[in-house]
């Protein structure tokens, strides 16, 4: 095993001055599922933090590589391994007995992907030593080990019980909410494109900017009606490569377009370069700010160099926009540009990112 998994590459290590410190011996049974079967640090370097930081580096590889399940077995006296594991993250779902032996008696751990809730009116606790309580408080699939603390003079695992959501729901709530969005988007977009046409002196470049941004956002709005067709009809498991289509089409098509363009839209109506210029300039600062925050769709992929350019040129957009218009200045270089950012964010979310659920979460559960 050891050594097809080095073939593999499933071997992580720590060094320190040529030392062997510690490493993480993986393998994959089968397609989605890593299992780590060897975790091992040296004497000298043990409650230095060794196991726990290749832990963390082996779960955050394997999800980069599309991992869905990543598990351990942890036999119930070898309490320093269960410690570790819960604390990285793993839960226990599952009694594993082996050879049907006591002494061969395991407990099956696996990573937990997303937040989920526990009921906190619905936990206890059960003695290290009391296999059949164990077995029967794991037997439900809701159930799971969430820490090992002190009991008397012994130690006892905690059994808690997690809130079980019901994905249909969910979902049809998810795709409701993003028509309703688009729909409020393509209402504002469109009142914005009858100012544009109605007034002799709004630019061109602008009028067809605001035009590609209502083809987008109606685009998004029929991706997100065949997501709700795929919750009632279709049932591909297509779901969430769809809503990615949907939410990153009505973003990068229709929001930012709009509201780049409402500096430009204001210059026309005003004539004021002053109060215009302000205008542009808090724009900025509220798209950058909501570009670093959470709520963003960009934060829920990975970022790189060229990304974060990309970024930054979509944050100064309205000022550099209606500095151009408040000026009288040629503004079809700055739509041109904003359109090759724009469309460049858009094709890297959709065919060079993986999917929405990339994102890394604060923690693995809490109590509701």
């Amino acid at each position: 095993m050891l050594e097809r998994s080095v073939e593999q590459g499933l071997v992580r290590i720590l060094e320190s001055g040529g030392d062997l410190l510690g490493c993480v011996v993986t393998e994959r049974p089968s397609p989605g599922h890593v299992r780590v079967a060897v975790i091992a640090v040296r004497s000298s370097a043990r409650r230095q933090g060794v196991a726990t930081r290749l832990l963390s580096e082996t779960v955050n590889t394997s999800w980069a590589s599309d991992t869905p399940l990543i598990s351990a077995l942890a036999g119930l006296g070898d309490t320093a391994l269960t410690q570790l594991l819960l604390r990285s993250g793993f839960l226990g779902t599952r009694l594993m007995r082996g050879s049907g032996t006591r002494a061969d008696v395991r407990i099956h751990f696996q990573y937990k992907s997303r937040v989920a809730y526990v009921d906190p009116d619905s936990r206890h606790l059960v003695p290290i030593g009391d296999h059949e309580q164990l077995n029967e408080s794991l037997g439900p699939s809701d159930h799971a080990v969430t820490a090992l603390v002190p009991l008397g003079d012994s130690l006892a695992f905690e059994i808690a019980r997690f809130e079980q959501d019901d994905p249909a729901t969910l979902q049809s709530g998810e795709a409701a909410a993003g028509i309703a969005f688009s729909g409020s988007v393509l209402a504002a977009i469109t009142f914005l494109l009858g100012f544009a046409f109605s007034s002799t002196r709004f630019p061109d470049d602008v009028r067809l900017l605001l035009i590609g941004a209502t083809f987008s956002t109606v685009l998004s709005l029929i991706v997100y009606a065949s997501a709700s067709g795929e919750l009632a009809r279709i049932r591909s498991n297509a779901f969430g490569k769809i809503m990615k289509w949907g939410n990153v089409l009505s973003e990068y098509g229709g929001v930012l377009p709009f509201l780049i363009s409402l500096p430009v839209t204001y210059a026309q109506a005003s004539n004021n370069p002053w109060t215009t210029m302000v205008l542009a300039l808090v724009l900025s600062a509220a798209i950058a700010w909501y570009e670093r925050s959470e709520f963003s769709i960009a934060h829920r992929f990975r970022r790189s160099p060229s990304e974060i350019t990309l970024m930054v040129l979509t944050a100064i957009s309205p000022t550099v926009g209606a500095g151009l218009v408040a000026a009288n200045a040629v503004s079809w270089p700055w739509t041109t540009a904003l359109v090759i950012t724009l469309t460049a964010r858009t094709w890297l979310y959709l065919f060079r990112r993986g999917a929405e659920a990339d994102v890394a979460e604060r923690r693995q559960w809490q109590i509701r």
